[in-house]
């Protein structure tokens, strides 16, 4: 500016009109002189005129002072502040919580998770069945349950019941068939914390019955909202199985049974216990409260099948030998009976019968005298039926033929004493095989001294053969509890002994050891070791024959067809005693037996053993049977009316059952007796 222009004058803006019709905003508010704008007429004002109707105009709205119109944003650091405490807050009691759970009380939830962890349950094998050689049943197994429990579900922290042991025992006792008190101890004391077993194999029934009643309780606890406790919930199943015998007493002494751990109790339960049993397997899952958790995982070991057995008994013919040695028994009010048969071809046993007998699925009435086997457990003296065992040493020897003749005096003094037959007779002028067709005791002493220039040489020589024969050593099977009978060595012998064991008295067999001499004969002379076993079939299905049995000579076949010939006069002679086996079209050889009975209680004699043994068809022998029948006291005691008809009905169906050819020859005339001076 130059200094000759005049000073310009500076005239203020008119103020810009505020929003909503308050004062102008200028930038010298509140100072004298400052130019107040014209005010805004009302827009309510203008309707009114517009609109006659009687309408009070809007209220002015007061004009606001000037600051409280300013806009600020809000201050952020305040906020964020804010959201850390917060934050901190919340992390501090996540620590807090976290310590008092692993440290503080670490140990009560450590025991609160004991509801929930793994288990391990056993997986039981399947049992491996027993049948007969024809592959039917005679042992077998079905589906049954273990039950068990978990007692720490029965406590009252867990049931929610303080009594929920004597509740759940109420429950299953009517069920499993127990004392409700027993059953509360279980759950109430159990030897271990997490398991104890309630009742074995039970019916899949009885778990269904426990089932329903669980989820009975179970649906009254969801309506009653937990307040209903269900005290069966620690009530489990464990699948197990069962042992059944079909044809319940059949065969049950050579069988036996299963005690109720589920291991072999007896017969070939437990002689094959290693072999059926198999091998257990297990599994192992998480469990929460009593229930299987399924999406936890677990590990499961199969269990291994045990091994079938495949037995040579035929139940066909073994259900004939049972009955009618049964029927035999109760007939003769004995103390009882066995019936063998075998095949004289492989030694094969078709049939061990006894009686009495029992039914191996119901133990309850049994008792421990009637629960083995007495075709293999008892012995006795055989009497008459070992004078075979004589015959064939004599003829063996060469010290006689079925010719020979001998004169049997009515009674025979040896060692101080008189030996007699079992009736009184005149002087007998018989052959060899007339001596064993009348079962004459004295024919077969005199006989038997021809063995050596002495006693003791005689005594010797007899004893090698009845070794041979089986006598006085296991049969071969193995049989729990089997008798090798009573042999004594032949310096051993006493004076009488040394006479009486020569037709069967003084030593002591069990009944497949006699049968077992009479397939020897049968077999041409060559002794068979018996056996029980035909093969078995393993957990993959093979099957798996027996090994072969062990076979020794025992005589030539010359002499034994001497002694076929002359055990065929015992039925085919009219004096011989053993006519009652007689069959129809088949020629049979046979040999009856009565000898005295050593009471087990008292060890003396008192009563008697009966006996029959033979094998059939004499020209092609398939078969021997052998009976004896213990104290027989009601209508005889020997051994051609007691065993005689036992001996002939088993040897006639054994003969059908095996389709054996009849016999196309008829038996050899042999003489039983000579004339004197001829």
């Amino acid at each position: 500016m130059s200094a000759e222009e005049p000073p310009r004058r500076r005239v203020p803006r008119p103020a810009r009109p505020a929003r909503g019709g308050g004062p102008a905003r200028s930038g010298r508010e509140g100072k004298p002189g400052a130019r107040e704008p014209a005010a805004r007429k009302p827009e309510g004002r203008k309707r009114a005129e517009r609109k006659p109707a009687a309408r009070k105009p809007a209220a002015r709205r007061p004009a606001r002072p000037a600051a409280a119109r300013e806009l600020r944003l809000a201050r952020p650091r305040a906020r964020l502040r804010l959201l850390s405490v917060a934050v901190t807050l919340v992390l501090t009691a996540f620590t807090l919580r976290l310590l008092q759970v692993q440290a503080v009380d670490a140990d009560s939830y450590a025991e609160a998770a004991n509801v929930n962890r793994y288990v391990t349950v056993p997986i039981a094998a399947e049992r491996g069945a027993v049948t007969d050689r024809r592959g039917r049943d005679l042992a077998t197994t079905v589906d049954a349950y273990d039950i068990t429990a978990d007692p720490f579900l029965f406590k009252a922290e867990q049931a929610l019941v303080p009594d929920a042991p004597a509740r759940a025992a109420a429950l299953l006792a009517p069920i499993l068939g127990q004392d409700p008190a027993e059953l509360e101890a279980k759950l109430t004391d159990p030897p271990s914390e997490r398991y104890v077993l309630l009742a074995r194999q039970q019916p899949p029934q009885a778990w269904r019955q426990i089932q329903d009643l669980r989820a009975a309780l179970a649906d009254k606890a969801d309506k009653a909202q937990g307040k209903a406790p269900n005290v069966l919930a620690g009530v489990y199943a464990e699948p197990r199985s069962k042992r059944l015998y079909p044809n319940k007493e059949l065969a049950a002494r050579v069988l036996g049974f299963v005690n109720a751990e589920g291991e072999g109790g007896g017969g070939l339960e437990a002689q094959y216990e290693q072999e059926l049993a198999g091998e257990d397997g297990k599994i192992t899952y998480a469990q929460s409260a009593g229930r299987r958790v399924p999406t936890a995982g677990g590990q499961e070991q199969p269990a291994t099948p045990g091994t079938g057995i495949e037995l040579t008994l035929d139940r066909d013919i073994q259900w004939a030998a049972q009955q009618a040695i049964t029927d035999q028994v109760e007939e003769s009010a004995a103390d009882g009976g066995y019936v063998i048969v075998q095949d004289t071809r492989t030694g094969e046993v078709l049939a061990m019968a006894n009686a009495p007998g029992y039914d191996p699925n119901d133990l309850s009435t049994v008792t421990t005298g009637t629960l083995g086997n007495p075709a293999l457990q008892d012995v006795y003296e055989p009497g008459s039926t070992a004078k075979l065992m004589t015959m064939a040493a004599v003829l063996e020897e060469g010290v006689a033929t079925p010719t020979t003749r001998v004169t049997v005096p009515n009674r025979l003094p040896r060692a101080g004493r008189n030996f007699a037959d079992d009736h009184n007779h005149e002087t007998y002028h018989l052959t060899l095989a007339g001596v064993l067709a009348k079962s004459s005791n004295i024919g077969t002493i005199l006989a038997a001294e021809r063995l050596g220039k002495t006693q003791k040489q005689a005594n010797k020589v007899l004893h090698g053969y009845l070794t041979d024969f089986g006598l006085g050593r296991p049969t071969g099977l193995g049989f729990p509890g089997e008798s090798p009978g009573i042999l004594a060595q032949p310096e051993d012998w006493s004076p009488t002994q040394q006479h009486t064991i020569t037709f069967g008295q003084g030593v002591s067999v069990n009944a497949l050891q006699a049968a077992s001499v009479y397939s020897t004969i049968a077999n041409g002379g060559v002794r068979i070791t018996p056996s029980l076993v035909r093969g078995t079939t393993g957990p993959d299905g093979r099957y798996e024959p027996a090994p072969e049995p062990g076979r020794n000579r025992v005589v030539s076949a010359k002499t034994a067809a001497d002694l076929t010939r002359m055990l065929e006069e015992v039925v085919t002679d009219e004096e011989g005693t053993g006519r009652t086996a007689a069959i129809p079209g088949y020629r049979v050889t046979g040999k009856t037996g009565t000898s005295n009975r050593v009471d087990p209680e008292t060890g003396r004699y008192s009563g008697y053993t009966a006996s029959f043994a033979g094998f059939a068809p004499a020209d092609d022998p398939r078969v021997t049977v052998y009976c004896a029948v213990q104290n027989p006291t009601k209508g005889g005691y020997h051994g051609s009316t007691v065993c005689g008809p036992v001996f002939q009905h088993v040897m006639q169906f054994a003969l059908k059952t095996l389709q054996a050819a009849p016999t196309g020859g008829k038996a050899p005339d042999l003489p039983t007796t000579f004339e004197p001076g001829d």
